[in-house]
Formats: C-alpha cells, structure tokens, sequence
C-alpha cells in the first residue's frame, strides 16, 4: 500500500439497492452511523455515503424522520400515534395509524404487544402512543407508551328491555358488562334487536352509558346468530353491483381452442347439502402397459379464471372476501350467485369451462406424470358422499347402479393406490369429528350430530391432495408464480407444552429429534380405542402450527409432501384463483392469466387470504357455538356426561359427549378449596382437600347456563375428580394471594379435612368422589 494512503478510504461503497435493502430489512429506523458500520464505511469514504443517502432520498425510495432516521418510502415512524380498531377473539389489540392519506391505499396491519407501560389493556377507539418495531412491508408490531385519549368502544349486543331505555348486553362471551342506553339514543331500534353502539365517556359500574349506532336485526330472526358472527368479523355481504352485472352477463364460452372433455364420465360428489358443485372426478386403468396397475386419474375444476379477470369488479370484491363462509343457515359466497350457483356450478348435463389435471399415478398411488387443460365439460351425474358409499358396499340405487362398474369401482381402486401411498409417506392423522348443526323448517335448531365420514369422503381428499400436488410441480417446472399451502413444523414452545400434556396423560414423546407427522401418528396409534383418545387427538391439534397461504414453499407438515397449492375450489377460494391465472399464464392456455403485477403483491396477497381464512374460521365457530347455546337452553339443569378438553387457572373447559359442546367450569364453583393451577400435570388441585381435576378425566356436569346471546355455556361438576395423596398434591399451605388463582379462603385455623360444601364421601380405594360436589 502506498504511503499515506488510508486503508479504510478505499472500501467500496454498498450500491443504492444494497442500502434501501439494509433499510428495508431493518426492524425499525436506522440512521447513518448505523449503515457506515454496516457496510464498513469509514475515514473520508463517510462523505460519499452521505451524499449517496441524499441521492437516495431524492429519488424519494426512503423517507427520513425523527433525528434523521431513514426508513423505507411509506413506512410508518419508530414511535407513532395509533388507534386501536379491534380486540380479536384471543385479546389480542389491532390498531391503525391515527392519521393516514386516504390516497395511500391500505393502512398498514399493527398487532399491539407488551410493552413497558403499566395499567389497563388498550380498548377498541383508544388511541395511543407506541414505539414500533417493522416486521416486513405492511405489517408491524406496538409497544404501547400509554394511552393518550380513551376513545368510544364498539360493541355488538342485544337490547333488553329497562326503564327509560334499554340494556346492551353484548355477544362477545369474554365481556360480561352491561350498558344502559337511554331511549333517546335507541334510534329505531326496540328491545329485542342486535345492534352496534358505542359507549359513551363517563359512566363506571351499573351507570356505564351507550347508544345505538346501528340496528343488525332482530334476536328472534332464525337467522340471528350468523348475523352476528358476520357483524363481529366485519364479512362483507352485499356485492357491488359492477360485479353482479359482469357475473349475471357471463355465458359459459365455446369449445374453441378448449380440450373437448364433454364425453369423458366425469361426475360430482359432494355432500347432501353441498350447495355449489366446483369440482369433478374421474378415473380409469391405466392403457400405459409400463404403468401396470396404475391409473390415469382426471380432477376437473370449474374454469372461475375465465369468469373473473384479474382486477376487474368481481376480482376485487373475491380479493377483499379471500373465501366463502359457511353457516348453518346460509352461505357467504365469495362469488355472486350467477356464478357461484350457476355458471360455475358444475351441474348435470350442462356444459362448463374448466381447468383439469389429467394425472397418471402408478400401482402405490405415487405422481408419475401430469398434464394441464382447459376444457369443456360436462358432468355425467351429481352424486353424493351416502351414495357412492352405499353402491361401493353393494347397495346401489337407480342413479349408482348404471354406473358403479364403469365409474365407481375404478374411483374406489385409485383412491386405494392414493391411501397407499398415503401411509408410505407418513402423514399426520387426526380423529376430527365434525358436529353438524341440523335447522329445522321453522329456522331453529333441530338436532346435533356428528357428521358421518365415508370412504367416500377419504376418496375425494385423496383426489383433490393429488390434484393440488400436481398443480404445485406443474407451476415449479415452468418456474411460475405460486401461492403454496404452507404447514410448517409445530413451534418449539407448543411442542414443549405438547410434551408436558401428554406425559401427564401417560404418553411420552420423545424429546431432542426433529419432528415428523409419523411421531404423532404413533402416539395417536396407542391412545385410539382408549377413552382418551379424543383428549390426546385435540392435544396433538392444538400443538400444530396454522396453516397459510405464502409465495415461499416451505412443505406442507400435516400431509408429509414437499409441495403443495390450493387447485382445486376457486369458487371458494381466492388462493385458488391465483394458481390457476398462473396455470393458464405458464401454460399458454388463453386469456384470464396471471399479470405481473398481481405476482408481484403475492407476498402481501398471501397475507391477506390468511388472515380472511382465519377470519371465517373464527365466524363459523362462533356461529356453531351460538346455535349449540340456543339447543342446550331448553335444558338448563340436566345432567350430561362430558370430559376435561382444558385446565385453566380461572377454570376447566369440560366437552359434553351428547353434543360435543363444550361449556366452562369456572374455578368459583368447585367445591369449596384453594385451587393450584398445575400447568405440569395438567390439573387443578385442590391445596387442602387435595380434590384433583385433571385433563382428559371423565365427570358429570350439571347445564346451569346458556346463552345463545354469547354462545357461552356454564357447566358444574357434580360427580368426578382425583382425591390425591398429600405427597402429590403441588400446594399444601398457599399464601392468600399467592401464587395460583383458584378460590381464596381455607380452612379455619386448627382445622383440617373436608369443610362444609365440599365433598361428602369417598369411595373406598378409588379416589373417586362418590357425592355431588355442591
């Protein structure tokens, strides 16, 4: 080197794409001592970088605020004012920057985390100060500094009847206040009506005040309880009349360059009560005499791509609901009935536009080959799930019978191969029993069952998993665009809590190995038959990660495959949709592709259809639980044998065998003791009676409420529970106000055993209690 010439001076300076990178990966503002350590920029070269950071911000690609920190273009600030705009289901707060252009698009997502203040959880309509930290484009996470103004809360509810007014009693079950809204800010709403208010500032304790804001419709109405659940999870209902008039002119469009698969048997098979047919089947002995006993399988899939072109009216509102949603009493569709119900319905005898996978799979089900068409089609018969289970086991009727050899027998043979290579790879499989809510003609509810599940149900699965796999190496072999279904692995800290469980139920899972589907499988093995088999089954559920939608293949964990996309429902799914405007783009297959643009938004894309699947999941559910609410409350006071689905410190979570409904215990109605919460074992100990209530132990419950309003069922045990030595029991002697929760009091000094209200008599050598628990 030569003399007087500094080292340091001669590092290259990072380029313009390598710095807005650094920022943009950056978890909040950086500022430019930061990036000079970064890229290693000292001595003189520290000039060149401030004038290449001034370049950078004139070209406007990143922003500077606080103390000259630079974030990306449109990034929100290190410390912002929010407001909070909704509390989901788990408590947890969602927020919105509280000043954005309404030419900016889309406000960015802002999920609120501990932070380093103290005092109440932030409300809906709070705003508040709080430090973000930037997780990727459009999404970041608060810490809240402190609440500035308490803004007016949302609440859904049912008006009651009081004097000069009304009561709000509000269907969100972890909300137990109630509001007094005057008559004057009722509106046109009467007692007897849901309806959207927002509380009013003031009013503490039996004085908090509201008015009605909107009327959602009358409780009575059958069709109350998914109104409710459509309001709380803000679904939208009404399509916009552009995108009714674009699905109500659709003609379905001629053979033209369209692969004629008008002859070929195709049929539909779905449930009885299936309200839109978007996939068919058929398969056939494979003529290839190097594949034998193999298949040629083909899934045909409704053609929704040539209907609904990229950002047109129908595409945007399909984009903004994500999925239809399914209730027991109706359908939110994601496409307007013209189409839903109609032109991509694929219903006998009619022609339709489709997407198909023609695949070849040998003799263990495995993939060999697969080829994509866009064809014409044309159902040969609309069959259900009881159907073609009754003709596979030799009861055919009219419509089966002509077709069980040349159609149903060869479906059955290639689902064998299917499920065959199905167990060879392993995959997660878990008792999920469906509860189906049965409504009457009168709109209430008549019956809860249990969904029966056929091998004809397997057989579809298996069809479709095929399908979707196909679709997913089709779109890698052109190196296309893809939205992949993405499970990962269970996390390290579910897996943890998993472990605890299962030991406390006498299941061990090894410790120290990377985990497959065929552990848990093994473990579900040795529980089936047992009566705990559905406590380990929930357990295993619970521990899993959720599966989402993302451009990144990162396998698919539950189904034990390398590579998976959502193919096969676009009538229902937007996912769908993307992959087969790939498809057609990839393949050459004519108009409605994929345009670079949208490919571009994937990331955020996947994002959002996540979040509309978690979103109708959370509105099903609640719907159901409202539905079952309103079939127990005819039986308040009955006796129902249940079983221990979870331990909480507050209390357990029993799931009543009858119905499969599941109610809380609160911990206030146990016999009277001081409960530990034993997240170890599982259980809830009582500190001096040592009465132990553990998970997946059998009890009798007693109905003692039910609210159709909330969709809350109250429980109390009135036969069960484990009498545990003293050796066992995890506190003898607890602090009042230790640590714990559980009732407080016990015993009065110099006192000890069994206090009056608690258990009356043990069975000798069982541990079992042999009175009620009252």
């Amino acid at each position: 080197m030569a003399s007087g010439t500094n080292q340091d001076d001669e590092t290259p300076l990072p380029s313009k794409q390598q710095i807005i990178r650094f920022i943009e990966e950056s978890e909040t503002p950086v500022g430019k001592r930061e990036i000079a350590r970064a890229f290693n920029i000292k001595g003189a070269r520290r000039a060149d970088l401030r004038e290449l950071l001034k370049e950078i911000e004139s070209e406007g690609r990143i922003d500077r605020g606080r103390g000259r920190r630079m974030a990306p273009a449109g990034a929100l600030p290190e410390v912002a004012v929010l407001t909070v705009d909704r509390i989901d289901r788990d408590g947890e707060g969602h927020a919105v920057p509280t000043s954005w252009p309404e030419d900016a698009g889309a406000p960015p997502h802002v999920l609120i985390v501990a932070g380093p203040r103290s005092g109440p959880a932030p409300r809906e309509g709070d705003r508040i100060l709080a430090k973000l930290k930037r997780i990727d484009k459009t999404r970041y996470e608060a810490a809240v500094i402190r609440t500035l103004k308490p803004g007016p809360q949302k609440i859904l509810g049912l008006l009651e009847s009081a004097k000069g007014g009304a009561h709000l009693q509000p269907t969100d079950k972890r909300n137990d206040k109630t509001w007094f809204i005057e008559k004057a800010d009722m509106g046109d709403a009467r007692p007897g009506d849901l309806v959207l208010a927002e509380t009013l500032p003031g009013g503490r304790g039996l004085d908090r005040m509201a008015r009605v804001t909107d009327r959602i419709g009358n409780f009575s109405d059958p069709k109350a309880f998914s109104l409710i659940a459509i309001h709380s999870q803000a679904i939208p209902v009404d399509f916009p009349e552009a995108a009714v008039k674009e699905a109500n002119t659709a003609t379905v469009p001629p053979l033209g360059k369209r692969t004629d698969l008008r002859d070929l048997p195709l049929v539909t098979i779905d449930g009885a009560d299936a309200r839109d047919f978007d996939d068919a089947v058929h398969a056939r002995p494979d003529p290839d005499p190097s594949n034998e006993g193999g298949f040629e399988i083909t899934v045909a899939i409704a053609d929704v791509s040539h209907y609904v072109r990229p950002e047109s009216a129908l595409d945007k509102s399909a984009r903004e609901r994500g999925n239809s949603v399914y209730f027991p009493d109706r359908v939110v569709p994601m496409l307007p009935e013209g189409l839903s119900n109609d032109l991509c319905s694929l219903r006998p005898d009619e022609d339709r536009a489709c997407l198909a996978m023609i695949m070849r799979i040998d003799a263990d089900g495995r993939l060999l080959k697969h080829k994509v068409v866009r064809g014409l089609m044309r159902s040969h018969a609309r069959l259900t799930y009881t159907q073609v289970q009754n003709a596979a086991d030799g009861q055919p009727d009219e419509t089966t019978a002509p077709l069980l050899a040349p159609v149903i027998e060869p479906l059955y043979a290639a689902y064998a191969a299917l499920k065959r290579h199905r167990m060879e790879r392993g995959t997660l499989e878990l008792d999920l029993p469906e509860l189906q809510v049965v409504i009457g003609g009168n709109g209430q509810v008549e019956r809860i069952e249990r969904r029966q599940r056929f091998d004809s149900h397997r057989l579809i699965e298996e069809f479709m998993i095929c399908a979707n796999v196909a679709a997913a190496q089709a779109l890698e072999a052109k190196r296309a665009p893809a939205i992949y279904r993405v499970h990962e692995p269970p996390p390290l800290d579910k897996l943890e809590l998993l472990r605890e469980s299962l030991d406390a139920l006498g299941y061990k899972l090894a410790k120290g190995q990377t985990p497959k589907p065929t552990h848990f499988t093994g473990i579900l093995d040795k529980a089936a038959g047992t009566e705990r088999a559905q406590i380990v089954s929930d357990l295993v559920l619970r521990s899993q990660a959720q599966a989402v939608y993302s451009p990144e293949n990162q396998g698919h964990f539950g189904l034990a495959l390398e590579r998976y996309c959502h193919f096969t429902s676009p009538i229902r799914r937007y996912a769908d949709l993307l992959v087969h405007r790939s498809l057609v783009s990839a393949y050459g297959l004519g108009e409605g592709g994929l345009p670079g643009d949208q490919a571009e938004r994937f990331d955020e894309m996947g994002e959002h259809i996540s979040s509309t699947e978690r979103r109708a999941i959370v509105a099903e559910r609640e719907a159901t639980d409202r539905y079952l609410s309103a079939y127990m409350s005819e039986r308040i006071g009955n006796e129902f044998a249940g079983r221990i689905t979870g331990v909480q410190r507050f209390g357990l979570f029993v799931r009543l065998e009858e119905t499969g409904a599941d109610g809380l215990v609160p911990v206030r109605s146990l016999p009277r003791d001081r409960y530990q919460h034993d997240e170890v074992h599982q259980r809830l100990v009582g500190a001096y009676d040592g009465l132990s209530f553990r998970l997946g132990d059998p009890v009798t419950c007693r109905l003692v409420e039910a609210s159709p309003v909330s969709g809350g069922l109250i429980l109390e045990i009135i036969d069960g529970g484990t009498v545990l030595p003293k050796s066992e029991r995890t506190v003898n002697s607890p602090r009042r106000g230790g640590p714990g929760g559980g009732r407080r009091g016990g015993p009065p000094r110099g006192k000890s055993g069994p206090r009056k209200g608690g258990p009356k008599s043990r069975k000798p050598g069982t541990g079992k209690t042999g009175g009620r628990h009252r």
